[in-house]
């Protein structure tokens, strides 16, 4: 039995009335909720009688691909239906071609039983590379690799070998401890392995899991997002231009260093979640998914349907049985074998529509949604995908790339939504993007800042962050370098003399996290280095850069310097996650904004009854006996300061003030305050009586 909680049910109760109470305008869609809700039940019973169980359909890793059984024999099962032989090879036979040959079964499977050798051990040994030979219609023999595949090695030529990973029990990661629960808001640190090293280099597993995995637990995350974990062969796609579905990336490490990873961060508390890529595959053939069995379609639609134009790369056919048992049982696998605590989807958007939302500009009208360029199809792979995780795994978590704004993608799926527990908030790290590139800060538009933040569908949680890995990538920059740009090369020294761009960024980048996650959703992220102000952007070595590894890394050395300013940013992260830890906002509904002056510049908003967040984005007014209102009366004192010494500020705010509500309404509140406000300065007042 798999991990998870067994056998699902075959019927699926659906609860309509729930989505239309949580969004009425999906009523007048309700026939096409309806009709895609019955494909995803049909498409339920269908595989559970033909598979005996969803969970058997499920757990297809364990037949398909190389398994060595308890006798030392080998079976190994692919799927294959354009294949006219099929053949096996490697370093265990001195690579002969046709030695090792596959027998025909139905359905365009193909099985190969080898006996132990003579002395009773496996025919392959472990860390033994292989390669399967497909000959196809035309009687060509060409070399692939599994799409099972479960461990790939790069050769001299630069082209993965399969290898067959079957380590000695002794030599087997032992998981020590169990998956974390589900937590009830997320803090997610995402992150990439192989540029977590201040060297020039690629980082190892071994690496992230004891200099990186003590950085998040002390910053206060719950959680951390791994990109590029499945493998590449193209390192500069920043992992998504995938080839082998089942195999972690080598360039880091073996499966067990992985497993280990994943254990330690479980020891800390931490939920680890797979940047998993099943929105398209790489068009490499030998070694990659395209071509498979000798034809152009296998996994993929065989027509300009099977081709992504923009990210020169093959679609899945999501309507082929194989490819759903492929990529269901893909994501089983990454939770039974590595013990993965959830996935981020990417590439969500260009699932769900047939022009893959190339030049649309979606305005938000329901009809862009469940019109005829939605490609159902995808959508109900995805359906099916939540369905089966959150049913088989009660800790599993489902974030959703997804920027078109698909309405009940993120409501359960028995109510008939897409059944993802968060979405990207995409728009987020655009606005703050475009803010710092286009305007000045005395013509940032208060009110829109707050709409954008705000800016989401009822019921349907939101992770919002400032910036990820998109907004740091080679032709954009972090946030801190958008900021400070060139200064910080010259002027983040705490013994430089004072620099008002040095002084605006530290302000401004502590000011907009603080506000992101103070109102922009149900849960946060940050992108590795970027909560100490990360410079630069994220370059990987590629012809274009001579093959460097100076931009991609993560310069820890600055962070760790106590005489540069980058510190500050570090310590404010901290606190501030610490201060979510305390009164948990994120998974709180209540919010509302009192204040949100276009001319002073001022930002007034409360949250969970007992917090109230401060901010003064005037580039020089500072504000003194400022009225502000409060809804709960009592006594408020400072929880947190953007101005403080420990996070770089200039100390305006006396910390030993206490401040006492009055009677009378202001701003649609029962009650007020006089505060004095610092220009570029934010603060969070907590009730403590």
């Amino acid at each position: 039995m798999a991990r998870g909680q067994g056998e699902q049910s075959t019927k699926i109760d659906f609860k309509f009335e729930r989505l239309f109470e949580c969004d009425s305008y999906l009523k007048g869609y309700q026939t096409e909720i309806k009709r895609r809700a019955k494909i995803l039940q049909e498409t339920v019973e269908g595989i559970s009688k033909n598979e005996g169980s969803l969970d058997e359909f499920g757990l297809g890793f364990k037949k398909y691909g190389v398994h060595v059984k308890d006798d030392n024999s080998v079976e190994w099962l692919e799927w294959a239906p354009g294949a006219k032989n099929m053949y096996l090879r490697g370093e265990f036979n001195d690579w002969n071609r046709q030695a090792y040959k596959f027998k025909k079964l139905d359905y365009g499977r193909w099985k190969l039983v080898i006996p132990p050798a003579v002395d009773g051990k496996c025919a392959i040994e472990h860390k033994s590379k292989v390669k399967l030979v497909i000959e196809n219609e035309h009687g060509d023999f060409v070399d692939r690799l599994s799409p099972w595949a479960t461990y790939v090695v790069r050769d001299k030529a630069l082209v993965f070998d399969q290898v067959l990973w079957n380590p000695p029990l002794h030599e087997k990661y032992a998981f020590k401890h169990p998956n974390p629960p589900k937590p009830d808001r997320l803090r997610v640190y995402e992150a990439h392995v192989g540029i977590s090293s201040w060297e020039g280099k690629v980082a190892s597993y071994k690496w992230f899991t004891d200099e990186i995995i003590p950085r998040i637990v002390n910053l206060g995350y719950n959680s951390i997002q791994l990109m590029a974990i499945m493998e590449h062969s193209y390192y500069a796609s920043f992992g998504y231009q995938i080839t082998s579905f089942f195999a972690i990336s080598s360039r880091y490490g073996t499966p067990e260093e992985l497993k280990e990873l994943i254990d330690v961060a479980h020891y800390h508390g931490l939920a680890v979640y797979l940047d998993i890529v099943h929105s398209h595959a790489s068009k490499n053939m030998e070694d990659g998914l395209n071509g498979f069995d000798g034809t152009a379609s296998c996994y993929f639609h065989d027509n300009g349907r099977g081709y992504h134009s923009l990210w020169d790369s093959r679609l899945f056919n999501y309507s082929e049985y194989e490819v759903l048992r492929f990529l269901i049982s893909n994501l089983r696998w990454w939770v039974e074998e590595y013990h993965f605590d959830g996935f981020r989807f990417d590439g969500i958007t260009s699932m769900l529509y047939h022009t893959h939302g190339i030049g649309h500009g979606f305005s938000g009208h329901y009809d862009e949604y469940f019109g005829l360029n939605t490609d159902t199809e995808s959508l109900n792979y995805l359906t099916l995908a939540n369905y089966i995780l959150h049913k088989a795994y009660p800790f599993i978590v489902t974030i959703a790339e997804e920027v078109s704004g698909m309405p009940a993608l993120c409501r359960p799926v028995e109510e008939g939504g897409n059944g993802f527990d968060y979405r990207l908030a995409m728009a987020i790290p655009d606005m703050w993007i475009k803010l710092l590139k286009t305007q000045s800060d005395e013509d940032w538009n208060i009110g829109g800042i707050i709409h954008n933040l705000t800016n989401m569908r009822y019921g349907e949680k939101c992770i919002a962050y400032t910036e990820s890995h998109d907004q740091a990538l080679v032709g954009d920059k972090t946030i801190a370098f958008w900021l400070m740009d060139k200064e910080m090369y010259t002027s983040m020294s705490v013994m430089s003399p004072p620099n008002l761009t040095i002084d605006r960024g530290i302000a401004l980048h502590k000011m907009i996290r603080l506000i992101t996650i103070g109102l922009g959703g149900q849960g946060y992220l940050n992108f590795i280095g970027n909560e100490f102000g990360h410079p630069e952007w994220l370059d990987f070595p590629r012809e274009g850069n001579s093959e460097s590894y100076h931009y991609a890394r993560r310069q820890w050395n600055l962070v760790d310097n106590d005489m540069l300013k980058y510190k500050y940013l570090n310590n404010f992260d901290a606190a501030m996650l610490k201060l979510e830890i305390k009164y948990s906002w994120l998974n709180n509904d209540f919010n509302y904004v009192s204040q949100k002056h276009e001319t002073d510049k001022v930002i007034v908003f409360e949250r969970t009854n007992k917090l109230v967040f401060v901010f003064n984005f005037h580039s020089a007014n500072s504000y003194t006996n400022y009225k502000i209102g409060v809804n709960v009366p009592g006594k408020y004192r400072i929880a947190l300061d953007t101005d403080v010494e420990e996070f770089g500020g200039h100390k305006r705010l006396d910390h030993n003030t206490i401040f006492s509500t009055s009677e009378g309404c202001h701003d649609n509140r029962m009650h007020h305050l006089f505060l004095y406000i610092p220009s570029r300065c934010a603060f969070v007042l907590e009730k403590f009586d």
